[in-house]
């Protein structure tokens, strides 16, 4: 399915057969208070278009213990999930473009395109977790069990690391490298913000799937949610998503 309607949406969250999407509603960089958050089924019907107004530029999310958490370019946001309000707002010192969020091992992780880091977060504040110059343009967050997979924009790569002072490239050539999906026989989908979607083998080959870049729609931040994969488009505004088969 294809649900139209949105506003330069980036991230995807999911809890409760319930999808969030983050509405940047403007420039990626813009702090003017114009973003969102909607929620959807999981079929795609709309919920609530503006289930979180007056954000500025929200991209990635994650969900921990009924909390949401929300990048929003200089700061990141706690929001309760049954009261739709925000707890609390943390700016980042030194943040130069916050992006994607997840849960890892217990722990809520976010990525710093700006400034090649990951934080740890939560409801009280933050730390700097991992700082490497090979993380350039850093984008996707992913949880594999014991691994955090991280998608660079910068050099198109795909990586892995099983704590602050491990990192180990799988693959690389998705230049602008973004939302990232582990599949059932352990290889990967990767998608690239301008419209490719990615193949990445367990042994690193890569293998260009689908591409709209031509037509102008975005792939952002590629999720997994059971057996479907959730991608918001920045352009045309869309979030579309397909069933995975055998």
């Amino acid at each position: 399915w294809v649900t139209e309607g949105f506003s330069t949406p980036e991230g995807v969250a999911s809890a409760d057969d319930v999808l969030f999407i983050s509405n940047v509603a403007g420039e990626g960089n813009a702090k003017d208070g114009e973003g969102w958050i909607s929620r959807l089924s999981l079929d795609g019907d709309l919920l609530d278009e503006k289930w979180i107004a007056g954000l500025n530029a929200p991209k990635g999310m994650a969900i921990r213990d009924g909390k949401l958490f929300v990048s929003d370019y200089d700061a990141y946001h706690v929001i309760d999930i049954e009261t739709a309000q925000i707890e609390n707002t943390y700016p980042v010192e030194g943040a130069g473009f916050l992006n994607d969020v997840t849960v890892w091992q217990g722990g809520v992780y976010m990525s710093d395109s700006g400034s090649a880091r990951i934080f740890q977060i939560d409801v009280n504040g933050y730390k700097e977790w991992l700082a490497d110059d090979r993380l350039g343009g850093i984008n996707g967050l992913t949880a594999d069990g014991d691994r955090l997979l991280i998608a660079t924009m910068d050099s198109g790569s795909l990586f892995e690391t099983l704590g602050a002072r491990d990192l180990t490239e799988i693959a690389t050539g998705m230049e602008n490298a973004d939302g990232i999906a582990v599949l059932d026989d352990g290889s990967y989908l990767v998608s690239s913000w301008p419209g490719q979607i990615w193949h990445v083998s367990t042994s690193g080959d890569v293998t260009e799937l689908h591409d709209t870049q031509a037509d102008e729609i975005y792939q952002n931040d590629l999720t997994r949610v059971g057996d479907v994969i959730i991608v918001p488009n920045w352009q045309p505004g869309t979030v579309t998503a397909w069933r995975l088969g055998n």
